[in-house]
Formats: C-alpha cells, structure tokens, sequence
C-alpha cells in the first residue's frame, strides 16, 4: 500500500505549537525570574536593616568601638570580596555593564553568577554591620542581573537584554519606582533603547514590583513630599544647588575612577600590594568621619535624608561634607556596597546646608534639588536622577524644576569628570580582565591636562 502523505495543515500545525509552547515556556522563565530578582530585593532590604540595627546598638554602648569594629569589618569585608567571592565588590553596577559588553562568556558568568550574587548579599550586609557609608540598591542590581543571566541560560542569544532587564528590575524593586527601573535600565545599563529589551524591561520590574509590593506593601520611599516652588526669586536656588551639587558628585566619581585606574607612586604600588590592610585604613577613616558626625554618616544616610526633607532635623554644616568623605572612602575600600542612597543623602545635606541663604524657601524644595542635582553629579544620568527622587516622594509639582536642576548638574558634572562613572569603571575591569591597564579616553586626558 502506498504510504498515505502527512497534511500540510496539520504539520504548520504542529510546528505553530511547538514555537508557541516555546515563547510560553520563556515567558513563564522570566516571569519566575523577576519574581526571584524581587524576593532578592525584600532580602537585601531587610538585611541592610539588620546590620544597620546591629552596629547602631553596639554604637550605644560606647561610640569609640567604630574605631575597632568599623577597620576590623572593612579588612574583612575586602578579604573576603578579593579571595571568596571576586566580582563582588563596589556597586555592582560596572560588574553588570561589562557583562553586558564582554565578548568572553567565561568571564562575562564570573561577573554576573549565583556565587557572585550571593556573596553580594553576605559581604554587603557585613560592611553595613561594620558602618560603611554604602546603600544595597546598587547591589541589587547585579543580583538581579545574575538571577535573570542564571534563569536565561536556556536562551544564552537574550542574555544580554535579560541581564539589562534584571539590573532595572532591581533598582526597581528597591526603591519601588517602576518608572525610574525603565529608564535607568534604557539610560545607565543600556545607554541606548533596545526595542527588543523594552519588553523584557517591563516584564522584569513588573513581576519583581509586584514580589516585593506583595511582601512590603506599597510605600513611598521618603513618605510623600508636598513641597513646590513658586516662579519667582525663589528659582535661584535650581542654578545655584543644581550646579553646586554637580561640581560635587562629578569630583566624587573623579577620586573613584582614579583610585579605581591606579595611584600613581608608591602609594598606589603600596594599595596594589595590601588591599586588605588599605580597606582597614579607609575603614578608620569611616570612623573618624562617623565620631566627627555624632554617627550619622555611617549607613545608608536613610534616615538621616528623609529627617532633612520633612524639615524633621536640620542639616548640620559638617553633614554633607563628612557623609561625602565616609562614601568616597567606602568606595574605593574595595567592599561592595552601593552609591545612590549615599548619594541622596550628600545631596539632602547639601540643600538642608543652603536652606539658611533661601529662608523664604520651602526645606522640602531645596532639598529636593540637592538631592537630583548631587545624584546627576555621580551618575552623569540626568532623567534616572530627577524620575527616581520624583517617584521616591510623589512631588511631582517639583518635576520642572528638578529637570532643570538635573540638566545644571549633569553640565558641571562632566566639567570636572568627562567619563560616566560606571561606565568608566565597567571599562577599567574590562581592559584588566584583556590584561592590560586601561588607557584614560581621549576626554579624561583633556580633564586631566594631558594632550
């Protein structure tokens, strides 16, 4: 008998299923991601809290145990980031860009794996339990990258959009602002818009923003501000704070990068050869900076930066200046932990500070512009700055006024730093990982003075 011939229609049929349960089968992934990348963010959180908890009690037995606890914690910490867990130190934000860009898929899982994520977590919450001036939203985006990378492993062409849409689903779900995940996944980890990413983006916050919700509960980072500034005189303040704050996150992210490319002499030979014993010096000198502050330079700044808004606490003078000093000295420790709840809080300090020469200013105002104007300065990232302080208080009669700021700033920023820090930073790991130290591009050696 002649073999009777399979139908068209029921072979198209067949094959319409196959991709259908195929594009199912990854939606239903990386909807399971995001949902992990939002467990990871509740974590994270709670754990921050916990150290911070722990180190202010051991503060209210005598304060001078920061000089002990806080070199001892940071000599640790970097040990432990350098031998036990590589890749996990600083922010995690250039851990993640340079995944993004490597062409070596071995070294491209050493930067964003589950060893590397979970290291984050431990060695982060232990230089918040020692005092590091440190936030874990930047943290939390190379978890979230690493969680989303582990989860796309079965479709390895998408990793670099699903390590993009994992990094934005952790910034949003630390701060729960959706609307600032989006755009620091298209402006900061992207630097470009990717029509074929823009989707994963949003599925990623959305599974990680309604994880976290589910478990927190909906909230407003800072509480909700009402502050607003009336069209008149009272604008002086944008240019005067926005520039300020610019010129101060752009010399912030200058001393990084250069600690980060190598000092010069025999002091940077010296950092080269005992990174341990150098993080327990900066270590001191977070104590020192915390004892000069009556401790509140230590941590995150949270507390401290939502007491300023709310015109709770005033902004002492010695604020912003020492909170700078203990960031820039957590930084380049080598210790993981993150810049931009840091940062707000350098920025509140530097608005609180200006409010006595704007008296007929609303504090919440200025401070709002201190904190967008000091962000930008750091990030060189104008929109995530001003979208992400906008959704942190629900301000939005403030939006103008910090789009200005936001521009001010991001002009003085690279004034004084050409390079975007993360991006300079993702670009120093990526030319030692080829071997080689890396050259400052053509627009840092014109900051610099050279030819």
């Amino acid at each position: 008998m002649p073999r009777l011939r399979r139908r068209p229609s029921l072979t198209r049929l067949r094959a319409a299923s196959a991709e259908a349960f195929s594009v199912w089968r990854e939606r239903l992934l990386f909807l399971f991601g995001g949902i992990c990348v939002g467990l990871a963010a509740v974590l994270m959180a709670r754990c921050a809290d916990g150290a911070q908890a722990l180190f202010k009690a051991m503060l209210a037995v005598s304060p001078l145990l920061a000089l002990l606890v806080t070199p001892a914690g940071f000599a640790l910490a970097a040990l432990a980031a350098l031998t036990v867990f590589p890749h996990s130190q600083g922010s995690g934000i250039p851990q993640v860009i340079a995944a993004r860009h490597s062409r070596d898929p071995a070294f491209r899982q050493a930067l964003v794996s589950l060893r590397v994520a979970a290291g984050k977590i431990a060695v982060m919450s232990l230089g918040l339990l020692c005092g590091a001036s440190a936030g874990r939203e930047g943290p939390t985006v190379q978890v979230g990258a690493a969680i989303m990378a582990a989860v796309g492993r079965l479709t390895p062409e998408r990793l670099p959009g699903l390590m993009l849409a994992g990094g934005a689903a952790g910034v949003a779900a630390a701060f729960n602002t959706p609307l600032a995940g989006i755009v620091f996944g298209i402006e900061e980890l992207g630097r470009a818009y990717d029509a074929r990413a823009s989707g994963l983006i949003v599925a990623g916050i959305v599974a990680a923003g309604l994880t976290a919700l589910w478990l927190t509960g909906n909230y407003t980072y800072f509480g909700t501000s009402r502050a607003a500034l009336p069209l008149d005189a009272a604008w002086l303040v944008v240019p005067v704070v926005g520039l300020l704050g610019g010129l101060a996150g752009g010399l912030f992210s200058r001393i990084v990068i250069a600690v980060s490319r190598g000092l010069p002499g025999r002091a940077g030979r010296l950092v080269a050869r005992r990174p341990v014993a150098f993080a327990a010096l900066c270590g001191l000198g977070v104590a020192l900076c915390g004892l000069a502050s009556g401790g509140a330079v230590y941590g995150t700044g949270y507390e401290e930066a939502r007491a300023i808004l709310h015109g709770e606490a005033p902004a002492p003078l010695d604020f912003a200046p020492l909170k700078f000093a203990a960031t820039v000295l957590s930084s380049v420790s080598g210790i993981p932990g993150g810049l931009f709840a840091p940062s707000l809080a350098v920025g509140a300090g530097i608005g609180g500070a200006l409010h006595g020469l704007f008296g007929d200013v609303p504090v919440g105002a200025i401070v709002l512009v201190g904190m967008v104007a000091y962000l930008t300065g750091v990030l060189q990232a104008p929109i995530t700055s001003f979208v992400i302080v906008t959704e942190m208080t629900q301000d939005h009669a403030m939006m103008i006024p910090l789009m200005v700021a936001a521009l001010l700033a991001d002009a003085a920023s690279k004034a004084v730093c050409r390079g975007g820090l993360y991006h300079t930073l993702a670009e120093i790991m990526l030319a030692k990982a080829e071997g080689a130290r890396p050259a400052p591009q053509a627009a840092d050696r014109a900051a610099l003075g050279g030819p």
